[in-house]
């Protein structure tokens, strides 16, 4: 709110750092005008591009989902038993597990 409040000073300071406009044919103009479309263009490329990756995954990470939970069961059952009461769903915790171990070394793999 103190920064839309201007008294008499801070007028005063604006006025002495006025300038006037450089005469350069538009340059400026242009310029600005191609870096907010430059911009709007970045901003509207990744969600698109997350969705259409997605939707394209989606069917592999399904398969995948399907693969580590049939994986699971390979889990020695006095582990399970054991582990149940305490986390009632210890194979989902592990399944979630391993697919965060799985995201983070791919995600890793994407950024080299």
């Amino acid at each position: 709110m103190a920064e839309r409040i201007k008294d008499a000073e801070d007028r005063l300071l604006e006025s002495m750092f006025a300038s006037p406009p450089l005469a350069d044919n538009g340059f400026s103009v242009r310029v600005v005008r191609t870096l907010n479309r430059r911009l709007w263009l970045r901003r509207l490329t990744l969600p698109t591009a997350a969705i259409i990756g997605g939707a394209i995954a989606f069917k592999p990470l399904a398969g995948l989902f399907a693969a580590l939970s049939s994986l699971s069961s390979l889990i020695p059952a006095d582990t399970i038993s054991m582990a149940t009461g305490s986390i009632p769903q210890f194979q989902t915790v592990v399944l979630g597990a391993i697919l965060l171990v799985v995201g983070l070394v791919s995600a890793r793999m994407l950024e080299e």
